[in-house]
């Protein structure tokens, strides 16, 4: 059995984990920013690729903000270090769905998104359930933080991602993006409101 003490020397050491793991994400979606200043003719720009690539970026930044409410766990097991690893994984590969290293066989960047549609919103309503557990894992406290809003939030971003990965209908996949961006905003509004 850890002494809380233990706890408080395994959290720094968990959260480099996984920021190494969420820093590649952000590596991967900057460097693949970056190419298109460097690369401005390779392949075909796609506001909608753009605009997941922002959220996508938010999501990550969000990520790692929420995360440092793990510092209230008492107690750290493998299985639960094992389960956050996971969960970082799971967002580094939306970033590397949005930037493969090579986009020659399609249309450019939206007809590659497109086609990769499916994986890409498996993974991220995966992220909605993984939430869940995450959420669990930081204690009553933090689940009561969020209200009702938390208990339509899950079943509401699956139904979407679900839809998302059945419908190829670009002006769902606009509203979509457009949805979580402003929801995204919320929560960085909300928060630095309530910081002080």
């Amino acid at each position: 059995m850890q002494t809380t003490a233990a706890s408080a020397e395994l959290f720094p050491h968990i959260r480099i984990v996984m920021g190494m793991v969420i820093g590649l994400g952000i590596t991967r979606i900057l460097t693949g920013l970056a190419g298109f200043v460097q690369h401005p003719a390779r392949a075909k720009l796609s506001s909608l690729h753009l605009m997941w690539t922002v959220s996508i970026l938010v999501e990550l930044i969000h990520f790692w903000w929420w995360e440092f409410a793990l510092f209230t766990i008492g107690a750290w097991t493998f299985s639960v270090f094992l389960f956050l690893i996971a969960y970082c994984v799971l967002l580094y590969l939306l970033a590397a769905l949005l930037f493969p290293d090579n986009v020659s066989e399609y249309d450019g960047y939206e007809g590659f998104f497109l086609s990769r549609r499916k994986w890409f919103f498996a993974l991220f309503g995966t992220t909605f359930l993984f939430d869940i557990v995450d959420t669990i894992i930081k204690g009553p406290e933090h689940l009561a933080h969020f209200g009702f809003e938390y208990a339509i939030q899950i079943p509401v971003a699956l139904i979407l991602c679900g839809i998302a990965i059945w419908t190829a209908d670009k002006r769902y996949h606009y509203g979509l993006v457009i949805v979580h961006l402003i929801y995204q905003a919320s929560w960085i509004f909300r928060l630095f409101n309530t910081v002080n």
